[in-house]
């Protein structure tokens, strides 16, 4: 059994992975599962009430779990997979606790081979928050996982740049991170 299978095989399980992105290790569960999701919530010692985004693998599981409005799509186009995390209205199949009752989720499509291939063969999404205690520093390199978890993908040292987190529908950024610049000047032209 590969390194996804395994992975695969927690997730089914509501279990808990750390998986390398792009910018930092990721918290992985079935974003669907309210018992898996819990879970991230426990080991990252986060309130609940505060909202954790998902991953998706392609624009088809996209459109799947989030209200895409057609002047959104060339925005998507241009920066995903990629390091930024997009702020959409969630559809009814995402989970409340995910949204922390705003109605609103925030999506990623790492531009990374490893995470991509976890959730296309998981064939579902999984949770996208950083692999670390809530507050403390994002961790770019393994030994800074220090969260409770059933498997562990090594992906060595990442960027440590986190995505750059967008409200489309407001055209504005409430996190600078990687592509930061990039997206101000896209945004900027809506």
């Amino acid at each position: 059994m590969d390194i996804i299978d395994k992975a695969v095989s927690v997730l089914m399980h509501d279990g808990i992975i750390i998986y390398p992105t792009e910018t930092v290790y990721g918290l992985g569960a079935d974003a669907f599962s309210e018992e898996a999701i819990l879970k991230v919530y426990e080991a990252k010692r986060r309130p609940l009430g505060l909202p954790i985004s998902i991953a998706v693998s392609d624009f088809d599981m996209l459109t799947a779990v989030a209200r895409i409005e057609p002047w959104m799509q060339e925005f998507i186009e241009t920066f995903l997979p990629g390091p930024v995390t997009i702020i959409f209205v969630a559809k009814g199949v995402v989970p409340d606790i995910l949204t922390g009752g705003t109605g609103m989720i925030g999506i990623r499509m790492p531009a990374h081979e490893t995470a991509l291939q976890i959730i296309e063969r998981f064939d579902a999404p999984i949770t996208a928050t950083s692999a670390n205690l809530h507050g403390a520093k994002d961790p770019q390199i393994p030994d800074e996982c220090t969260v409770p978890r059933e498997l562990f993908i090594d992906g060595g040292h990442l960027s440590g740049i986190p995505s750059t987190v967008v409200d489309l529908k407001n055209k504005k950024i409430l996190r600078r991170g990687a592509r930061a610049e990039a997206v101000e000047a896209f945004l900027a032209k809506l």
